[in-house]
């Protein structure tokens, strides 16, 4: 396969013509394809439907310790969905707290807990001329849109095969008090599938932060998200910050938002002693408690640990083929051609592609204009602003197999097509 770079003017014009022949024939088709987030597909949601069935009008209600799941009470959340949710992440359950169905909601409360009220007694955030979180990138759109929403500056952070670039990380966030932050998606990161390495996650750990209520926002969304039969696991970031001497000095989250139902999953987050009764004793006026019942129904349905495991080789039986139908078509159709690179994640839920800069825009407009809806190009950037307009976020979870092979190949066709035009115009 020839690569475009050294093709001659005449080859890229004969290349130009074939590509614009087989988009005509994509336009023509009137496709409506969206693989613009992150969601789970049909296939994947009617793995939950037997959850329904745990809790019928028959069932008792109440929880371990007693208490009655119908009515007000427990903030923390009941004591067997602490335990479960302590074995996903790998703590004590007393490290736990259970919040409604969003991961994303809880992440929102922290940083608006932080700005209103302060961290554990500091000042608060609003009352500060200047707040900074270090954003990897690329990363999240949605913790980018957190913070931009609470007005605090962004700061790019490249990522590396390792994770973050962690000398500039280290270099801000100890020198710098203004740094109160930094979001993680520390395995099978979004979008780029990467996992931290083992130095990593031991250098967040030995941070020394110039401000005091710094936080590490550990968003373990893809814990265990395994496309494949190897269980990639990284060190335990509070047992890690505990060892180094700073036990209060990261918020974990996780949810089954991607594991049951989306709109009816549970959340949670883990922490350090003094942090849960930080957060609790602001909590106590905003909720009396999340759903009891739902918390029951999960955790009958997976029993334990090796339950969600099961029920998530389902899920990875149903979107292996998905992302293989990607990665296929981009190495029979752009592979040594010279313009463009991709990630081969292990597990979560995207793929990050890098087209040849100044290209990504371009190549998402060309597969709207031809029934293919994408993420936003610079959506993994803060402020929706990627320098290299060259980053564009796979999600090939939602849409059936065959609409996936479908998007697969009109994606790969637009790619070459931006990249021969821009390469004729120079």
């Amino acid at each position: 396969m020839k690569n475009y770079k050294e093709m001659s003017m005449e080859e890229l014009r004969t290349e130009r013509e074939k590509l614009l022949a087989a988009y005509d024939e994509y336009q023509a088709r009137g496709l409506s394809l969206n693989i613009a987030r992150g969601k789970p597909g049909d296939d994947q949601l009617d793995l939950s439907m037997p959850m329904l069935d745990v809790l019928d009008s028959s069932a008792t209600l109440t929880a371990s310790d007693g208490v009655d799941a119908r009515n007000y009470g427990v903030l923390e959340g009941i004591p067997e969905a602490r335990a479960l949710f302590g074995e996903i992440m790998d703590v004590d359950p007393s490290q736990v707290i259970i919040f409604g169905n969003s991961s994303l909601n809880i992440m929102f409360d922290t940083v608006a807990r932080s700005y209103m009220f302060g961290v554990m007694g500091a000042t608060p955030w609003s009352k500060l001329d200047k707040v900074k979180f270090l954003c990897p990138v690329p990363g999240y759109d949605r913790h980018f849109g957190i913070t931009a929403r609470f007005g605090i500056e962004m700061i790019n952070i490249p990522m590396t095969d390792q994770g973050p670039d962690m000398d500039l990380v280290e270099q801000y966030v100890n020198h710098d008090e203004t740094v109160k932050g930094i979001w993680c998606v520390p395995l099978y990161s979004n979008p780029g599938g990467c996992v931290y390495s083992d130095e990593t996650v031991k250098r967040f750990a030995a941070f020394k932060p110039a401000a005091e209520d710094f936080r590490i926002y550990w968003d373990n969304a893809y814990i265990i998200h395994h496309l494949y039969d190897e269980e990639i696991r990284i060190p335990n970031i509070i047992e890690e910050c505990a060892k180094a001497g700073n036990p209060d000095m990261v918020y974990q989250f996780c949810s089954t938002s991607k594991i049951t139902f989306p709109g009816s999953g549970v959340a949670a987050m883990s922490t350090s002693p003094a942090n849960v009764e930080d957060i609790l004793d602001k909590m106590k006026w905003q909720t009396i408690g999340h759903d009891k019942i739902n918390q029951l129904r999960h955790v009958r349905f997976f029993k334990n640990l090796d339950g969600l495991k099961a029920h998530m080789k389902k899920h990875a039986a149903v979107i292996r083929p998905k992302f293989d139908a990607f990665l296929e078509a981009f190495d029979r159709d752009l592979e040594g051609r010279g313009i463009a690179s991709w990630t081969r994640p292990r597990g979560g839920y995207f793929i990050s592609f890098s087209a040849m800069p100044g290209c990504a825009k371009d190549i998402v407009a060309r597969c709207k204009d031809a029934g293919l809806t994408l993420t936003g190009a610079g959506a993994a950037f803060p402020y929706g602003k990627d320098p290299e307009d060259s980053n564009i976020r796979i999600a090939p979870t939602f849409s059936s197999l065959e609409d996936i092979r479908i998007a697969a190949d009109l994606f790969s066709v637009c790619v070459r097509l931006s990249a021969v035009e821009k390469l004729l115009a120079q």
